[in-house]
């Protein structure tokens, strides 16, 4: 991981001094890699933490944040221990590019104190909050461009956090908890907020801020919020109520204290796009089994930036750039025929559209590239919504957790969808020793699958079909309709010339 280290400004001898006081190291972590710094954060960075300090991650060389919970009874800490341990062990596999990094926690227990000291990643340059607020002070309007992105980012990670088995649910998301980096990078912040309000103690409670008493974040907060069980619905409502304050910068408050249902009303109706104004009115709903999900919302039309196709081309690409030669895109594109033909699509009443070389920019595409790399366009965007699976101590509640004493391993993921429709390409060899399979599967979520393989004289149709179904290609009672499509077209391509083809 790499993070930008914040300037610090010494325009006097009193701020220099100030300066290096506060970079003084207080304590550091049993291994010695973290040193904790006399500098202060604000709440934002991790909400619901009393604690928060500037710290040095002296292995990589970057700024972290020393997150510390005070326990006021020792021996509660000493009961809850096991507890602890397991849910810190738990959230350092919750892995995603917009979620903010789980780094390291260790517990401290001394005669004079019991404590629980966690690392996380410092977001360096500030909350989506902040920007916003910057933004309207200079009397400028949001990029429309960023605004998707943004969206698009948030919810590939509340994507991500609800197709976990079992869903986790963030349950505080507000504009103060996103963050933005430099190069356009959002990441969500206090996914584990909700944990410790539901895991520990009361007398730990003293040390958690419940942001649903803050006044001036309660419209981030759905009607049903707290008076049923968490639901990835309540995620969905804080997250247009995001999308709406970055569309129009803020949402004017009644007296600076609360956001009325009014104000979110004329916010809304205040959006000039019409897709805009559909897209946050859906997540808004008052009824909750009436919101998308997040996976929906990523494939909603006001979205659509980057063509799947050209993302997928485009990480495929970033992880094998180790393979090809450095400034290859640079010498590559110059090689081309600024008129030559890149892709075409042609229709059949009337004239077909022609991409040639000379409509990219390669500027713009070492770009797109670089942000490919920087993880500003997940390709988890378009991956079908198949459970990631988490140890289940995230999504307990501290009476459930009492009866889970060490994780259990999760089953082998398999896939849950239907198959709708085949389609299967064979080609022998001029030998006849092998014929390549092109499949073409349509799953009932209309997302597409294209498999191929070499498929030799002794494999049965029998055992292609188990194999897929072993590697979640497809589900286990489409195994024998596969298989029997396979024998079918297997029978015919063998009956027939070298090329044949089948649907089912």
């Amino acid at each position: 991981m790499t993070m930008s280290v914040p300037e610090r400004n010494s325009g006097s001898g009193g701020k220099e001094e100030e300066s290096e006081d506060e970079s003084e190291i207080l304590e550091e972590s049993p291994c010695g890699r973290w040193q904790k710094r006399k500098e202060q954060l604000s709440q934002g960075n991790v909400p619901g933490i009393e604690s928060a300090s500037l710290a040095m991650d002296t292995e990589e060389g970057v700024e972290v944040v020393w997150n510390e919970i005070q326990f006021s009874d020792k021996k509660v800490f000493k009961s809850l221990e096991d507890k602890i341990k397991e849910m810190f062990e738990n959230l350092m596999q919750v892995e995603h590019p917009n979620i903010v990094k789980f780094h390291k926690y260790w517990l401290d227990m001394r005669e004079s104190r019991a404590r629980v000291i966690f690392i996380t990643e410092y977001m360096s340059s500030g909350s989506l909050k902040q920007f916003l607020k910057k933004t309207k002070k200079n009397h400028k309007t949001m990029n429309v461009k960023a605004w998707k992105r943004w969206c698009t980012q948030i919810l590939s990670a509340l994507s991500y956090l609800h197709s976990c088995d079992p869903p986790i649910i963030h349950g505080n998301l507000t504009c103060d908890n996103i963050f933005i980096q430099h190069n356009g990078l959002i990441k969500i912040g206090s996914v584990w907020h909700r944990l410790f309000v539901n895991v520990f103690p009361e007398a730990v409670h003293g040390k958690v801020r419940h942001h649903r008493d803050e006044q001036r974040n309660l419209h981030f907060f759905a009607p049903e919020y707290g008076l049923a069980e968490d639901d990835y619905a309540i995620d969905i409502f804080s997250f247009g109520i995001c999308a709406l304050e970055m569309a129009v910068l803020e949402i004017q408050a009644n007296g600076d204290t609360v956001v009325s249902k009014e104000a979110i009303t004329l916010a809304g109706q205040s959006l000039e796009d019409p897709l805009m104004r559909e897209f946050t009115q859906s997540c808004l709903r008052p009824e909750a089994k009436m919101r998308p999900t997040a996976h929906d919302l990523l494939f909603h039309r006001v979205l659509f930036e980057v063509h799947s196709l050209k993302l997928l081309a485009a990480h495929c690409f970033i992880n094998n750039q180790y393979l090809l030669p450095e400034n290859c895109v640079e010498e590559k594109t110059k090689s081309f025929d600024p008129n030559g033909v890149m892709a075409e699509i042609e229709h059949v009443n009337r004239p077909g559209v022609q991409l040639k070389y000379s409509h990219v920019s390669p500027l713009e595409l070492d770009k797109f590239l670089e942000d490919v790399k920087n993880g500003i366009y997940p390709l988890m965007n378009f991956a079908s919504q198949r459970p990631h699976p988490i140890p289940r101590a995230l999504s307990l509640s501290q009476e459930h957790m009492e009866t889970v004493k060490t994780p259990t391993p999760e089953p082998q993921e398999m896939e849950t969808r239907k198959v709708v429709q085949m389609h299967c390409n064979l080609e022998s060899n001029e030998e006849g020793t092998k014929t390549h399979l092109s499949l073409f599967l349509k799953m009932d979520d209309k997302l597409h699958r294209q498999l191929s393989c070499d498929v030799l004289p002794t494999d049965s149709p029998k055992d292609l079909a188990n194999e897929l179904v072993h590697y979640a290609f497809i589900c286990e009672e489409d195994c024998e309709k596969l298989a029997g499509f396979l024998e079918e077209a297997l029978c015919k391509h063998q009956a027939g010339a070298s090329g044949s083809s089948g649907q089912w």
